[in-house]
């Protein structure tokens, strides 16, 4: 946690006073159930919450630090400090519990505050999402696979797809936020032989939390350990689209540009840059927040009933990998908001290639009156080759510079210069006439390849 990626309202759950509050409150309720059951006094009860419920300003927490820097136990240094306040009454305060149940019941209620703010984080990320997808329904853009031209799709769907992906981890992290959301007051080993499960089910209830059906000393870290993968996955995520607008923006594609601020500077040394530092830091914060998954597996493991091997784990990826995530979500959902599309530069990049583009659908076409896959596609192939060609590259030989015959050099004349090769293939007219020839491209290579972006739309933002 560095204030340069941390926001406030989740760095908070962080912080000593709300630790201390919490664990202040499982104190109490505990007093209150162990009252109504008769085991301490309703008076001794009254008195924890009258003389204990007191802000944990800097004074109690530096007192609490003072008494853990003596008793090398940050429980007990807590209860301590507490029975100064409370007087004879502290007697009965922690009857029958044993530390994990304060330190895991603690950490299941901040790792929900966190999901929550996390969740709210994704909820706006998938707004923005939303939004620029609706915008850009229908603005084409090439599809592109292994980083090579493919076939055209719109940048609307491009950013749908990104929306279902958040949409998934929505619903991955509401899973995540109730299966962390337990409370363990069970005692020595886990077996309530000096409390009553009673206490559990009502300490559960004050604070939001289900009571966990068995546990050792320790809630079992299976639950920690499925939190924090899912948060590893948030984060993959979020990398994915970074990933996607950061190659969009390199020079020589120019499709996106994060927004660049007027009196931004884009490098010290070349003052023409402009760079995607936004998207290059979320890259950068994902691999953090991932970095908390394999040490939460790791984790699952404990000896017998318990250990503390996964405490220390524990105390730095709680806050390190939530407020992370948080800081990150904020900035992602603020990219897509101001992300700059370049509509133009997107058609120019579909046009490049003579048509190139339409090859699957030619070979289709061909196999539906009947040519085998095999050879239609190397009727293809073989036309989409020399398209290539007439651009001067030379598929057998690219280190040399391709020799043109008068044939390429007329097809570079023409806009779909694949659609030239074709009507002049000795096994095309063979196979085609050119009224079908035609026929195959009487509608839009555009309108052609986005014919069912509604349904996509529909699939994907349906309520």
């Amino acid at each position: 946690m560095i204030p340069r990626y941390s926001r406030p309202q989740m760095a908070a759950i962080w912080e000593p006073a709300n630790k201390f509050r919490i664990w202040f409150e499982i104190e109490a309720h505990a007093c209150d159930a162990q009252a109504k059951l008769g085991v301490i006094p309703e008076e001794a009860a009254q008195t924890v919450w009258e003389k204990g419920n007191k802000p944990y300003d800097g004074a109690r927490i530096d007192r609490i630090d003072e008494i853990e820097r003596e008793t090398k136990h940050d429980v007990i240094a807590f209860t301590t400090e507490l029975a100064e306040h409370i007087g004879d009454d502290a007697r009965f305060v922690h009857q029958g519990m044993t530390s994990s149940d304060v330190l895991d019941t603690c950490l299941a209620v901040q790792l929900k505050q966190a999901a929550t703010i996390l969740l709210d984080d994704i909820d706006k990320v998938m707004a923005a999402l939303k939004t620029r997808a609706l915008e850009h329904k229908m603005t084409p853009v090439m599809g592109r696979s292994h980083g090579i031209h493919a076939e055209p799709t719109t940048v609307g769907l491009k950013l749908a797809r990104f929306y279902a992906e958040f949409q998934r981890a929505r619903w991955r992290l509401e899973n995540a936020r109730d299966e962390i959301a337990t409370c363990a007051i069970s005692g020595a080993v886990g077996t309530f032989a000096n409390i009553d499960p009673f206490v559990e089910e009502y300490v559960a209830e004050k604070m939001g939390l289900s009571p966990e059906p068995i546990s050792t000393q320790v809630i079992p870290r299976d639950r920690h350990a499925m939190f924090f993968a899912t948060l590893g996955v948030v984060a993959a995520s979020m990398e994915n689209l970074a990933t996607e607008i950061r190659h969009m923006q390199r020079t020589e594609v120019r499709e996106a540009q994060e927004y660049f601020a007027p009196g931004q500077k884009g490098s010290s040394a070349m003052p023409h840059k402009r760079n995607p530092i936004l998207t290059e830091n979320l890259t950068g914060l994902a691999r953090i927040v991932r970095m908390a998954v394999v040490p939460a597996l790791e984790n699952v493991a404990l000896w017998h009933e318990r250990d503390i091997s996964h405490s220390s784990v524990e105390r730095m990826i709680g806050p390190d990998a939530t407020v992370t995530l948080d800081f990150a979500l904020a900035r992602l959902a603020s990219v897509v908001e101001k992300l700059v599309i370049y509509p133009a530069n997107m058609k120019e990049h579909i046009d490049k290639f003579g048509g190139i583009h339409d090859a699957q659908r030619v070979l289709l076409f061909l196999t539906q009156k009947g040519v085998s896959r095999e050879d239609a596609y190397r009727i293809v192939q073989r036309n989409a080759m020399r398209v290539w060609k007439s651009f001067g590259i030379d598929p057998d030989d690219p280190d040399k510079p391709a020799h043109l015959d008068a044939e390429d050099e007329e097809a570079q004349s023409y806009d779909n210069r694949l659609m030239f090769f074709l009507e002049r293939d000795t096994d095309i007219k063979k196979l085609l006439t050119p009224e079908e020839l035609n026929a195959l491209f009487e509608v839009s290579s555009l309108a052609y390849h986005t014919a069912q972006v509604d349904t996509v739309f529909r699939r994907v933002f349906s309520e």
